[in-house]
C-alpha cells in the first residue's frame, strides 16, 4: 500500500483518526511512562502523541517508507527511536511499562496472535499498561476481527482489563499486568491509585 501512497491511511489528516488517537492517549492510566513500545507505528502520527507522555519510547514498522516519515515526524524527539522491525522475530528484548498495539494484531493469525501477546506480556512489567486499539469494520487483509484480538487479550491469565471502550468503528482496551495475582479491576483503577476508591 505505501508504494502508491505515503499515508494510504491518511492517519494524519483525517478526523476520526485525530479524535481516535485523542481518545487512545486520554485512556491510559498513568500520566507518564518510563519506557513505551509501539510496535506497527506507521508514519508516526500515534507515536508523536505519545512521546509526550513517555521519557522513552521505542517505536517500530516493517515498511520503510512508513518508516522514513516516522523518522521526519519525530526527528526533534531525542527520546524516540524509530526502528525497522519484522514482527515477531525482531521483538525487542527490553521491558517497557507500556505496550501500545494499535491495529496490529489483527494481521496475525489467532496462534501469531497468541505468540505476540505473550511476548507483549514478558515485556510488560508488573503494574505496566497494555492497550489495544482496533479497526471493527471488515477488511480483506486482517486474519481476524477487532473482537477477536480483544477477546483473546482479555482472556489472557496475567492481564485485567481496567477500561474499555466500544463504538461502531473502533474497540479500545486497557489492561494492566497486576504486581500481585488476583488483584481485581477495582484496586487498579485510576481513583483508586489516587486513593480515592
Amino acid at each position: 500500500m505505501y508504494a502508491d501512497c505515503d499515508d494510504p491511511w491518511r492517519l494524519a489528516d483525517r478526523w476520526y483518526e485525530e479524535r481516535k488517537y485523542a481518545l487512545t492517549v486520554a485512556a491510559l492510566p498513568k500520566p507518564a511512562y518510563r519506557s513505551a513500545f509501539e510496535p506497527g507505528c506507521s508514519v508516526g502520527v500515534l507515536s508523536a502523541l505519545l512521546a509526550g507522555r513517555c521519557r522513552n519510547l521505542l517505536s517500530c514498522d516493517r515498511e520503510e517508507r512508513a518508516l522514513a516519515q516516522a523518522r521526519s515526524r519525530l526527528a526533534h524527539l531525542p527520546h524516540v527511536r524509530v526502528e525497522r522491525r519484522q514482527l515477531p522475530e525482531d521483538w525487542p528484548e527490553e521491558s517497557f511499562d507500556l505496550i501500545v498495539l494499535s491495529e496490529l494484531l489483527y494481521y496475525f493469525t489467532a496462534a501469531d496472535g497468541a505468540d505476540l501477546l505473550e511476548r507483549t506480556v514478558r515485556s510488560l512489567e508488573p503494574g505496566g499498561t497494555l492497550e489495544l486499539v482496533h479497526w471493527r469494520h471488515p477488511v480483506a487483509d486482517h486474519a481476524r476481527s477487532a473482537e477477536a484480538v480483544h477477546r483473546q487479550a482479555g482472556g489472557h491469565p496475567s492481564l485485567v482489563r481496567i477500561a474499555t471502550h466500544s463504538e461502531p468503528d473502533f474497540l479500545l482496551d486497557v489492561f494492566t499486568r497486576p504486581e500481585q495475582p488476583g488483584t481485581t479491576a477495582a484496586r487498579l483503577s485510576v481513583a483508586a491509585a489516587e486513593g480515592l476508591a
